[in-house]
């Protein structure tokens, strides 16, 4: 039978909503505690690795902080076991720190899968410590005259939160309080990991070596889309380049991986993973015999292993690694690019060649390159209808169509994007601002900033108006007039101080029900809101007048 039969439900395994569900599933004899001698077989390093990067939900763009990942990530990875006979605790070591370990699958195993179980606790020299209380360590002590080395045989009786204490054939003893440079020697204190370990409980009839995949959700990744856009001298093209910046911030890297990310959001919703015990500080701590202002010393342990030796010179974790400042760029050989792939309703980027995603880290590798990208230059401002204000600065955004036609026609993921003219010899930066995901055939505007050249004043021109002063405007297309409570006529004056006439739109917000009935320009909508397109000369002031309800119930279409 293949799947989970039982897993373990403690701070390092599954929910209490999970044990339900496997309970429900198991077979009754797989309740009961599996008797037997159980044998610890470590499986071999991945030959093969597969990791799929998934956003942050909450995260559309910006940056990445390696410390606050909230994305996830599927790795899968392929590895080789030795399996003796009978009951075995496999274990897999080197798997990200935040895997979820109700989410790992094991295919290829003889049997069926008994138990799964994430390692809590990493080798550091207070779990160390922790770990052999109560069992045989040596003390080693050097002689600072003779440099000779002494090897007494102890037990320790605390552990390192409250200061080492231990047991000799010459009494109880604090460790450090001898006066002389002091050491623990450890043999025989297992279950203990240099990195992040899963381990499952497996039964197999015969010895046998097989191939196997462990696949995974983790958390601690990210990735994000960074843009870079070069507009023409003449403003009427641009190039846009694009960067995947992809982050682990796992102790753990994933050297040669084929990698994928994918854009959208996924409705994902799983408890919290019990963070990696790195271990605290060890205080040797002697019997009060000093002043009460004496700090307690930290013991510093070399030449320490959990598994099984005593010549390591020096302990590493990765998992407590500041993050890297180094960004890798990557680009795939050949020139190939990041190629897309439809994943549900989801979109699936797939890096064409093996990348290493290393731990702590963000790299970057090339998600696209397009020139000659058709665009227009339009001014706006977005006003509220029937509001005084100004005078104020327009906004501006170059506008082009996400298709084949105009050199691109593929789904583009939200991210940030720097815009960059060509001054002589320099390229400048003009603005740098979001950019939401964009399908197939969409409309693609990136913001410019705010332009000082182009104005906008909204005003009223009168409090109270009659039915005469209003026929002064005309009706706007397929709206007859009866009994609506008109405002008064506001007037918008946009300004152009720049040497080049200017494209312009005028989007009105309306209150719920409100709708414009009279206007001295053109009306159009779009994205359910009123908006005049206008043109305005080089140094020149254009004004539009309009008027709007308040509500809808006085308004009745023509056509009816």
């Amino acid at each position: 039978m293949h799947g989970a039969i039982k897993r373990r439900a403690d701070s390092r395994g599954l929910s209490p909503n999970g044990l339900i569900a496997a309970l429900a599933l198991a077979s009754p004899w797989a309740l009961a505690d599996i008797p037997g001698p159980v044998s610890d077989v470590h499986a071999e390093q991945p030959s093969d690795l597969s990791v799929t990067v998934y956003r942050a939900p909450v995260r559309d763009s910006g940056s990445i902080d390696l410390n606050d990942l909230s994305g996830f990530a599927l790795v899968s990875e392929t590895r080789t076991v030795h399996l003796p006979a009978g009951l075995i605790r496999l274990r897999f070591e080197g798997v990200a720190d935040g895997i979820e370990p109700v989410s790992a699958i094991v295919t290829g195993l003889p049997g069926g899968v008994l138990e799964k179980n994430r390692e809590g606790k990493l080798l550091s020299p207070s779990a160390l410590i922790e770990a052999a209380v109560g069992k045989s360590v040596t003390l080693l002590r050097t002689d600072q005259k003779t440099g000779k080395l002494t090897r007494s045989a102890g037990k320790i009786l605390s552990g390192a939160g409250g200061g080492v204490v231990f047991d000799t054939l010459d009494g109880i003893e604090a460790l450090r309080c001898s006066g002389l440079p002091e050491t623990l020697g450890f043999t025989g204190v297992g279950e203990l990991a240099s990195t992040p370990t899963l381990s499952v409980l497996v039964r197999s009839a015969a010895p046998v070596t097989r191939t196997i995949t462990l696949s995974y959700l983790a958390r601690g990744f990210d990735w994000s889309a960074t843009y870079t856009a070069m507009l023409s001298a003449d403003g009427k093209s641009m190039s846009l380049g694009a960067w995947v910046t992809l982050a682990n911030g796992n102790g753990v890297g994933f050297p040669g991986a084929h990698t994928q990310v994918v854009a959208g959001r996924v409705n994902r919703a799983s408890g919290d993973v019990e963070p990696l015990d790195p271990g605290g500080p060890v205080l040797a701590r002697c019997w009060p015999r000093g002043s009460t202002s004496d700090l307690p010393e930290y013991l510093q342990l070399s030449g320490t292993s959990a598994l099984g030796g005593h010549d390591q010179r020096m302990f590493n974790m990765a998992a407590m690694a500041p993050a890297s400042a180094r960004l890798e760029e990557v680009t795939a050989t050949g020139g190939r690019k990041v190629q897309t792939e439809q994943l549900g309703d989801l979109k699936l980027y797939r890096v064409p060649d093996r990348t290493t995603i290393a731990s702590r880290q963000s790299k970057q590798v090339r998600l696209l390159d397009r020139s000659s990208i058709p665009v227009s230059l339009i001014y706006g401002v977005d006003l509220p209808a029937n509001q005084a204000g100004g005078p104020a600065p327009a906004s501006r955004l170059l506008r082009t169509e996400n298709t084949v036609a105009n050199h691109l026609g593929l789904p583009l993921p939200s991210g940030r994007v720097a815009v960059f003219a060509q001054r002589a010899a320099a390229e400048l930066l003009l603005h740098e601002s979001d950019l939401s995901d964009l399908a197939v055939n969409e409309e693609v505007e990136i913001k410019l900033g705010e332009s000082p050249d182009v104005e906008v004043t909204a005003a009223k021109e009168s409090t109270r108006i009659d039915t005469a002063q209003a026929q002064v405007l005309p009706l706007v297309p397929g709206v007859s007039l009866r009994s609506a409570k008109i405002d008064s006529v506001n007037r918008v004056e946009i300004s152009n101080a720049r040497g080049s006439e200017i494209q312009f739109e005028l989007r009105l917000s309306l209150p719920q029900g409100g709708r414009v009935v009279r206007a001295d320009h053109p009306l159009a909508m779009k994205n359910g809101r009123p908006i005049f397109r206008l043109t305005i000369p080089a140094n020149r002031t254009v004004t539009l007048r309009y008027q709007a309800t308040r509500t809808a119930d006085t308004l009745q279409s023509r056509a009816s």
